[in-house]
């Protein structure tokens, strides 16, 4: 487990990756600081390298036991994802989140970081590089938004509207047929749905009372491992395929809810979980 000490090491180490080697880039990237990945709308840019570099580096000190799960290096090699199951302490990163608006110019990125513990986020930091402020989680220890010279303030989600009326998240493109079509055809029936292309600041909209739910196709890592936690102590819910997340499997759909009391009412309505059953988070 990590002591309040260590948590506020890890707040200062992502604000220094963010301010050397996120922020100067902004806006500031030449083409051949652009790269893709897995196909041609999943970018990478140089500031996603030297700050995961950055923040992985710094972690050898900070947690000296930790393995440490980054998106980058897991995309040149992803047998590193074995090790959120096979360490007792693991360190997930995600440098920048949000990479296709931060190459667009768009000011809507962030970093997160989660310690997960034997299988369990333990503690999660969704930061917002231009801003320089953050919403930070201790599992038990409830959802908490920060910045410079600010006493921490406590984070409550909202209480639910009826289905027809709530507001929130989701990547349609990201779902495979017949899912997608499924989906398409239920959407009307919400109040609003929408994409910020960052989970980031989609958990933090849950967690600050903005948002109603976050749909997402698959469960990586290091886009809810944080997220995930945040929103449950801020007093949302989640389900990962039906069943409680676990950090270490990614082919599963999650729907997360600020209010749990919709968590399975809207999983029915969705019918986004084949099973049926919901086992919610927390």
């Amino acid at each position: 487990m990590i002591d309040p000490t260590t948590e506020q090491s890890l707040i200062e180490l992502v604000r220094h990756a963010a301010r050397t080697e996120i922020m100067p880039r902004f806006r500031n990237l030449a083409p051949s600081e652009i790269g893709t990945k897995s196909g041609p709308d999943d970018l990478v840019t140089i500031a996603d390298r030297r700050a995961e570099r950055v923040i992985t580096d710094e972690l050898a000190r900070i947690l000296p036991k930790a393995a440490v799960v980054g998106e980058e290096a897991c995309a040149e090699n992803p047998a590193l994802l074995d090790t959120i199951s096979s360490s007792e302490l693991c360190v997930i990163v995600d440098p920048v989140d949000g990479t296709a608006n931060f190459a667009a110019g768009l000011a809507l990125f962030g970093v997160i970081l989660a310690v997960v513990h034997e299988g369990r986020t333990i503690f999660s930091l969704l930061y917002d590089p231009v801003l320089d402020d953050w919403v930070a989680a201790r599992a038990g220890g409830g959802a908490w938004y920060g910045r410079p010279e600010l006493e921490p303030v406590r984070m409550r989600s909202r209480s639910a509207p009826p289905i027809d009326k709530m507001q929130g998240f989701l990547s349609l493109h990201l779902f495979a047929e017949p899912a997608r079509s499924a989906l398409a055809a239920r959407l009307p029936t919400l109040g609003l749905v929408r994409t910020l292309r960052c989970s980031c600041h989609e958990y933090r909209a849950l967690a600050l009372g903005h948002a109603d739910f976050n749909i997402s196709a698959a469960a990586k890592p290091w886009d809810h491992a944080a997220g995930l936690v945040v929103l449950d102590e801020a007093g949302g819910a989640s389900s990962a395929g039906g069943r409680r997340y676990d950090p270490a499997r990614q082919d599963v759909p999650i729907l997360a809810v600020a209010d749990p009391v919709c968590l399975e009412p809207m999983a029915r309505h969705l019918d986004l979980f084949p099973s049926g059953h919901v086992s919610p988070s927390g």
